[in-house]
C-alpha cells in the first residue's frame, strides 16, 4: 500500500523539465538590431500567475507570494511522503513482534545468521522509494516554483532591454515571501531539502536569463559589476533564509558554476573569442577564424560552465559590440538578431 502511495505522487508530479523554457535560437546582436530601436517604447508584460488575487502578488503596491495552487499541492504530497515515512518504524516494531512474518530481504539461511546479528527493516526497498520520491517532489515543486510561477518575475523581466534598469530587487522580495510561504506550508523533515532546491532551481534560472534569454536581452562588459552585484545578492537570500537548513557552504558550492560565468561575462569580447578558439580550434569544423583555423560549432550539452566551449559561444552571442558581432557571423555564420 505504502509503495503504492509513492508510485501515485510521483506520477502526478510530473518533471522538472516540464518547466524549463526551450533554448532560444543562437543569434548574434548588434548595436542595429531592432529590437533596440522598440524595446524601449515597448508596454511592460502583464503578471501571468493564475489568481494575483488569491496568492496576493501584490498587497498595497508591494510584491508578496506568488506560489501558485498547483505548487502548494507539490507540497502537500511532500507532507504526505514524509508523514507516510515518519510511521514505517512503528510498523516494523509491530511485524518484527508478530510471529512468521518474514522480511523480504531474508531470502536464504546464510541471510537468516546475517539478519539475526542486525536490524532488519520489512519495508527497506520501500524507504529508499520514499526517500526518492521526496528529493523528486522537492524538484518539481522548486522548478515550478521559479520557472513557472516566479516566471513574470525572473526569466520574463530580469535584465530584459537594459541591464541597469531591470534589477533583481522585486524578484528578491518575491522569493523571500515564496521561501517563508513554503516552510509553513511544510512539514521541519521536508523543509530541508525543498530549501536546497528552490536554491538550486534559482541558480538554474539565473543562468537560464544570463545564457538562454532570448532576443530581449543583451550583455554588455561594462554590466558585469550589476550582475555579480545581483547575483550576491541573490545567495544572500539563502544564507539568511536557509541558516538553519542547508549546510554551512552549501550556498557557495552551488553558485560556482554561475559565478564562473558571470566571470565569462566580465572578460573582454577579444579574450572570449580567444578562449573559445583554444578550446575548439583542434577538434576542426564548420568555422573559420580570419587566420584560417577551423572552429567547429559548440554543442549544447546543458551542462554550462566557464570552461565549456557552449557556454562562452553564448556569452558571445549576448554581447553588444561589433567584435563579438564580426566574429560570430564569419565564424559560426550566426544569423542577426531580427
Amino acid at each position: 500500500m505504502i509503495l503504492i502511495c509513492y508510485i501515485l505522487i510521483k506520477t502526478v508530479s510530473g518533471l522538472k523539465e516540464n518547466y524549463i523554457p526551450s533554448l532560444p535560437p543562437l543569434t548574434r546582436c548588434n548595436r542595429n538590431s531592432k529590437f533596440h530601436k522598440l524595446w524601449k517604447i515597448a508596454s511592460p508584460c502583464s503578471v501571468s500567475c493564475e489568481d494575483p488575487n488569491i496568492y496576493s502578488i501584490y498587497e498595497a503596491k508591494h510584491p508578496h507570494s506568488c506560489t501558485s495552487r498547483g505548487t502548494q499541492r507539490l507540497y502537500i504530497r511532500l507532507n504526505s511522503l514524509h508523514y507516510i515515512l515518519s510511521h514505517i518504524p512503528q510498523i516494523d516494531k509491530a511485524l518484527s513482534l508478530s510471529e512468521g512474518v518474514v522480511p523480504s530481504n531474508r531470502h536464504s539461511p546464510a541471510n537468516n545468521q546475517k539478519a539475526q546479528s542486525k536490524s532488519i527493516s520489512y519495508f527497506e526497498a520501500t524507504n529508499t522509494a520514499i526517500l526518492a520520491a521526496c528529493q523528486h517532489v522537492s524538484e518539481v515543486a522548486s522548478y515550478r516554483l521559479m520557472f513557472f510561477d516566479s516566471n513574470p518575475f525572473f526569466y520574463d523581466s530580469l535584465y530584459v532591454g537594459d541591464v541597469a534598469n531591470a534589477r533583481i530587487d522585486k524578484m528578491l522580495t518575491i522569493l523571500k515571501h515564496n521561501i517563508k510561504l513554503m516552510t509553513a506550508i511544510l512539514t521541519e523533515r521536508a523543509q530541508e531539502v525543498a530549501v536546497k532546491q528552490v536554491m538550486k532551481a534559482s541558480f538554474d534560472a539565473f543562468l537560464t536569463v544570463l545564457l538562454a534569454g532570448g532576443t530581449t536581452r543583451v550583455f554588455n562588459e561594462s554590466d558585469h559589476q550589476f550582475i555579480q552585484d545581483d547575483f550576491e545578492s541573490l545567495k544572500k537570500v539563502f544564507h539568511i533564509c536557509g541558516e538553519e537548513f542547508l549546510a554551512e557552504n552549501m550556498v557557495e558550492k552551488e553558485a560556482e558554476v554561475v559565478e564562473g560565468v558571470i566571470e565569462l561575462m566580465g572578460m573582454s569580447t577579444e579574450q572570449l573569442v580567444e578562449n573559445l578558439s583554444t578550446l575548439t580550434g583542434e577538434s576542426g569544423g564548420v568555422g573559420v577564424t580570419g587566420n584560417g583555423q577551423k572552429l567547429s560549432m559548440p554543442p549544447t550539452t546543458g551542462k554550462w560552465n566557464r570552461t565549456d566551449p557552449n557556454t562562452i559561444l553564448r556569452v558571445l552571442c549576448y554581447r553588444n559590440d561589433r567584435v563579438a558581432n564580426s566574429f560570430l557571423k564569419r565564424t559560426f555564420q550566426i544569423a542577426r538578431r531580427r
